[in-house]
């Protein structure tokens, strides 16, 4: 996923939390720094859209790493304390390539999509497009006219939507929800971050207790 204004920090955040093994492996402290740095190089790069040197990403981790330290040593507060969470059911996930639009065929199918539903996400990663939706058969069908359409569609799905105070740290929180779900039982299908927010889509059949799981962290 290619973030806006993302710095290499936040990049490796994103890949070592969407990586389950390696995030245990990190928690677990059975890491070797420089190893996964050259391991994720290219996936970082990719996220920023350009070079990045090699002793960066290692010290991110480095940082990243400690971070877990120091969170176990302050359990009193919980990360999620004056987040605002939404949950919502029926979401249609959709995927189609950079290769399949351009730029502008894009923007343009972005204002179709508008006009049928205006209250969708939209995500744009290295290599490809995430959009997030009601399912409606508008949708469907507007997408339905590009070849292999369902190959590009993901049902079933629900997202919950987790809003950070400006006044907030926010680096820990992804790793925070990913960690409480999967002690959990509850494994995301994927994560999208913002400046201000996470989206986390999960199956249908685990929206509810995972957002009932999350809501009990922000109470306690």
């Amino acid at each position: 996923m290619r973030l806006v204004n993302a710095s290499v920090p936040d990049a490796v955040r994103e890949i070592i939390t969407q990586n389950r093994s390696i995030y245990d492996c990190m928690k677990m402290d059975l890491i070797n720094y420089t190893a996964l740095a050259v391991k994720i190089q290219p996936v970082v790069e990719k996220h920023l859209g350009g070079q990045v040197n090699l002793n960066t990403i290692v010290v991110a981790i480095k940082r990243y790493s400690d971070s877990f330290e120091q969170k176990d040593e302050v359990k009193k507060e919980s990360v999620l304390k004056n987040a605002r969470l939404s949950l919502t059911d029926g979401i249609l996930g959709i995927k189609f390539s950079t290769d399949d639009f351009g730029i502008e065929d894009t923007a343009s199918l972005m204002n179709k999509f508008s006009e049928i539903n205006p209250d969708y996400e939209f995500f744009r990663l290295a290599d490809s497009f995430r959009v997030l939706t009601e399912d409606l058969a508008g949708i469907r069908e507007l997408f339905g006219a590009f070849g292999n359409a369902e190959d590009k569609f993901s049902t079933g799905l629900a997202k919950i939507k987790i809003l950070i105070p400006p006044e907030q740290d926010r680096n820990d929180v992804a790793s925070y929800v990913a960690g409480v779900l999967h002690s959990n039982g509850i494994e995301p299908a994927n994560a999208f971050f913002s400046q201000d927010n996470i989206t986390i889509v999960l199956n249908e059949k685990d929206a509810s207790r995972a957002y009932e799981i999350l809501r009990s962290e922000i109470v306690r």
